[in-house]
This record gives C-alpha cells, sequence and structure tokens, in this order.
C-alpha cells in the first residue's frame, strides 16, 4: 500500500521547531550576558536592552510552538498522549524537581550571605578563633576598602574578606578600588603602595598592610582598643618637618594618622626631657649634629624600652663638617651599629647616587616588601654592622647589589669622578639595620637616608612602606596579636602493587563499563518484548 503522501505545506513544518530552537538558545544568551552584567563581569550592554532582547527571543519561541502546533495538531497529540511520552514523562518529572531544588537552594543562599559552612576536613575556610572573637567584638560596623591595581590579583584577597564578612553578623562588609582608575581615593585614604586595606569603624580608621588574616585582625584589634599611640618627630637640628615647608613629611604624617597613630614635634634642646606618653622617637635628617645632652636622653628613653628611628644623611649633603656625631656614636658603642662616612654609588641603578634595594632579610619589617616592592635611596650613606653584642640583635633588612660600593673620597663625589678604590667600602652594602635589645626591650631601627620618607620619595615604589612598617615595628604594633595558624591535612599517594593494578583496571575498563551495558541491553530487550 502506497504511503499518504503529506500536503507541501506540511513538509516544512520542522522550520518552526528549528526556529523555536534557535530563538530559544538565543534566549538562553541573553540570560547569560544578563547575569555577568549583574555581577561585573560585563559592561559591554545595557540591562534595558538585554531584557528587550530577551522578551523578543521568548516571543519568537512562543510563536514558532504555536504555529507547528496548529499545522501539526495530531503529531503534537501523539507526542503528549504516546509511548514516549509515557516513558519520559518520570525524567521531566525529575528534571523539574532538582532544577527547582538548584533554584530553591540558591535562592536561600542569596538572601542570607552570611550562611556558611565549612566542610574541608582541616577547615581552611574557617577564620582562627581570634579572628572570630575580634568580629564578635565590634560595636560598629567595619567597612574595608582593599586597594588594588589592575597588575594584582584580587581573587585570594576576595575570598579572605568573604569569610571576614560571613563570620561577622553583617558588621564587616569590604569592596575593591582600583588604584589604576581612582587613585584620589587612595590618596585621601592615606594609601601608599598596592594591594593595602583600609579598615574604618565610625570615625577611626586602621590600615592593613597586605591581605593576610593576621593582619586584618590585628587592624580589627587596634579599631576595638584605641589607645595613645604618640610618635614624636625630633627638631632644632634641621630635620624634615611635618609641616609644609620643604622637606615635608606631611605625606608620611598623614599615613601614620589614618593608623590612628598621633604624630608630634619634640625639641629636646627646648624641653630637656622626653615626654612620657612617647611610643618612638624619630629623627629625619638632622643637619646639625645632636647635642650629647639629647643623645644622652635618647639613650636613656631607649634603655627604659623606648625605640628610635633614625635617618642619617652623608655628611657631605649636611652642615655637620668635622664636628663629633654624639647619636651617631652611641648607636656604635651601644648597638654596634656604624653610619659610615660614605655615599653610595650604585651601578646597577640608572643613576650612580641612587641607591636600589637589591634584597631583603627575613623580618617583620620587609615581609610584605621582598616580593612587590624595591626601596630607592638618593643620596644614602651604608652602615656597618658589628655582631656579638650582649642581649643585641641585629638585622640588615635592605642591600644593595654587588655592584656597588661606597664612596669615601667626597671631592671626587662632587666633582663626579668616582671609582671604586681599596679605601672604599664594597657592595652590597646595608642600607637599613635594626636592632633590639632582648635585655632591654629597647628597639632602633637606622637608615642612611631621609629622602625617601620624605615627600619627594615616601611615593617611590615601596619607600613609604618601607618607612610605615619600620615605625609600626619599633613602636611594638606589629605583634599585638598572633592569629593562630591552621595546619593544612598531608596527603600522600601510595601507588599500589601490581595485584591491586589489575583490580582496578579490570574493575574500570571492563566490569563498569560492562554492566552499563548490560543494563542497556535488558532495557532494550524489556521494552521489545512488551511492543
Amino acid at each position: 500500500m502506497a504511503k499518504k503522501q503529506q500536503p507541501t505545506l506540511h513538509r516544512f513544518t520542522f522550520i518552526a521547531l528549528l526556529i523555536a530552537v534557535l530563538a530559544c538558545i538565543t534566549a538562553g544568551f541573553f540570560l547569560l550576558i544578563i547575569g555577568s552584567v549583574n555581577i561585573g563581569l560585563f559592561t559591554g550592554a545595557t540591562i534595558e536592552t538585554l531584557n528587550k532582547g530577551l522578551i523578543i527571543s521568548g516571543a519568537v519561541v512562543i510563536l514558532a510552538l504555536a504555529v507547528y502546533l496548529l499545522l501539526e495538531p495530531d503529531k503534537v497529540r501523539r507526542a503528549i498522549t504516546g509511548r514516549q511520552a509515557r516513558y519520559g514523562s518520570n525524567t521531566l518529572i525529575t528534571s523539574v524537581a532538582f532544577l527547582g531544588i538548584l533554584i530553591v537552594a540558591n535562592v536561600l543562599a542569596f538572601q542570607n550571605p552570611n550562611l556558611h559552612a565549612d566542610i574541608t576536613e582541616d577547615k581552611q575556610n574557617t577564620l582562627a578563633p581570634e579572628s572570630a572573637q575580634a568580629l564578635e567584638q565590634l560595636k560598629e560596623p567595619v567597612t574595608a576598602i582593599a586597594f588594588y591595581s589592575s597588575n594584582l590579583s584580587t581573587q585570594s584577597t576576595d575570598e579572605l574578606l568573604a569569610k571576614f564578612k560571613a563570620g561577622s553578623d553583617g558588621k564587616f562588609d569590604y569592596e575593591f578600588k582600583n588604584l589604576d582608575t581612582d587613585p584620589l581615593a587612595a590618596k585621601e585614604a592615606g594609601i601608599t603602595g598596592d594591594g593595602k586595606i583600609l579598615l574604618t569603624m565610625g570615625d577611626r580608621k586602621e590600615i592593613a598592610a597586605y591581605a593576610s588574616e593576621t593582619e586584618i585582625t590585628k587592624a580589627l584589634y587596634r579599631l576595638i582598643n584605641p589607645e595613645a599611640r604618640v610618635i614624636y618627630f625630633l627638631t632644632g637640628h634641621g630635620e624634615a618637618s611635618l609641616e609644609s615647608e620643604p622637606p615635608s613629611m606631611t605625606q608620611a604624617k598623614q599615613t601614620l594618622e589614618n593608623k590612628n597613630y598621633t604624630t608630634k614635634s619634640l625639641n629636646l634642646l627646648v624641653e630637656n626631657k622626653i615626654p612620657e606618653d612617647a611610643l618612638t622617637i624619630v629623627i629625619p635628617g638632622p643637619l646639625k649634629p645632636v647635642s650629647e645632652q639629647e643623645a644622652e636622653l635618647l639613650k636613656q628613653f631607649v634603655d627604659g624600652g623606648g625605640s628610635l628611628i633614625v635617618m642619617e644623611n652623608p655628611t657631605i649633603v649636611t652642615d655637620f663638617g668635622n664636628s663629633s656625631d654624639p647619636l651617631a656614636e652611641y648607636l656604635t658603642s651601644d648597638w654596634g651599629i656604624t653610619l659610615n662616612n660614605d655615599i653610595i654609588m650604585d651601578q646597577s641603578s640608572q643613576e650612580l647616587l641612587y641607591a636600589v634595594s637589591a634584597s631583603y632579610s627575613q623580618h617583620a619589617i620587609t615581609q610584605n616588601l621582598s616580593q612587590n616592592y624595591i626601596v630607592i635611596m638618593l643620596q644614602a650613606r651604608s652602615i656597618g654592622v658589628q655582631e656579638g653584642m650582649d642581649g643585641i640583635t641585629l638585622t640588615p633588612l635592605i642591600l644593595t647589589s654587588p655592584n656597588s660600593w661606597g664612596e669615601t673620597n667626597f671631592v671626587n663625589a662632587i666633582a663626579g669622578e668616582v671609582s671604586f678604590d681599596p679605601e672604599d667600602f664594597p657592595g652590597p652594602l646595608e642600607m637599613a639595620v635594626s636592632g633590639e635589645n632582648s635585655i632591654t626591650k629597647g628597639r632602633v631601627v637606622v637608615f642612611g637616608n631621609s629622602i625617601f620618607a620624605t615627600n619627594d620619595g615616601f611615593d617611590t615604589y615601596g619607600n613609604g612602606n618601607m618607612f610605615v612598617n619600620s615605625l609600626d615595628w619599633a613602636a611594638f604594633q606589629e605583634d599585638a596579636i598572633s592569629v593562630t595558624p591552621y595546619t593544612p591535612t598531608e596527603r600522600m599517594f601510595i601507588p599500589p602493587d601490581q595485584i591491586r593494578w589489575i583490580i582496578i583496571l579490570l574493575g574500570s575498563v571492563i566490569i563498569l563499563p560492562g554492566l552499563v551495558i548490560l543494563a542497556g541491553v535488558s532495557t532494550w530487550l524489556a521494552r521489545r518484548r512488551q511492543g
């Protein structure tokens, strides 16, 4: 019997289904773009335009299906009531139920962003007890602003800050700002350098120098427990000023005040005593020597557990002349730190008089500098270190490359006719040294330069970081709290012996695929018997 020929129009009804499928794919594409725009991954179109495209695509799907239904009512009826529909109903119900569970779960997660569960064995995604305690003690909401350039990845920082937000009961929130597109915001916040985080609670601010749980937790505790942290800058000898007149340290002052330090000037020649609230005293590049009386007062202050940051430039750029330097003599006799009478010539730099850090020692001051920043000092002197003094621990913080030397012939240096001579100091040279007395608990940080911390050099690479980190350490703010680290669970793959390899191969290559094939054949035979 000949097969009944279909009308010509019915031969092209499949085009309606094809149009419906293409329109459905287009609608899915519009949904994907809308989601990307909402989370900030795509900015090439407006939501209004995308919504219009989604509506049009949906309308085309409905229209195409309606046309097919009108032209092929018999096929649609058989598809709905036939055997294939019965077989597919269970799959459809299961798929709809699974999709419904996903939607409900995502809605609940979106509406409750603070709820989270750490199902890792060693709780890698859970904050340390000290961090959780700091979040519990928050009296006001805290906002963290992470300042990152386009060159630095924010992924790990985002994950870390999300942990703090999740554990804060709504009292901790954060955002990122791009240093490249919004440098003014960073300047107003007192941010110098990449990867720093500003934490604000009410009218108080703290800066985390880098993204780590310990650093952020320390900043939170400083916000919770504000205390008087007064830093005095010595004056009276032509030092760099905290005011606007050059050489000025207003940028350093602003950065320190954003970290809740109080900065004040101190003229020991007038006061003749060190204030009781002094935490650290900074001596930023005197042009005249500190007197013996002042040096004795500074010595007593450090012997009582205080700290000094000394920044002395080469004598060729000061008015020291042949005068003695009681402060330098104190550093040599009590600490084993000698300010060499030279000026660094660095052939690894573009200009000889710019000393560039080539390596760092392991220390709290340099822990966030060694990977990302260099320190540059214009017209610096080198520093000598004498080890073995009782109770004194000295650490050369930053060093120049071996391709440098300390020029001692200032006449040649002025004339620009320099070369390495036997009486010069060979590189690598110490540019900064820290010292800690385990008996008195006093601390000192000594630099052979002050220009790097003034407005002329503070924003250059890691200069500002180096100064602020040094002051944090000298002021005993680097170890206010110790966060308990987690110990990751170590796992090791032990290769199986020959018999186990055979069992694994049989199971994965033969047995499991065979069971799947057998189940399929059994299902096919069962359906054939049922007709």
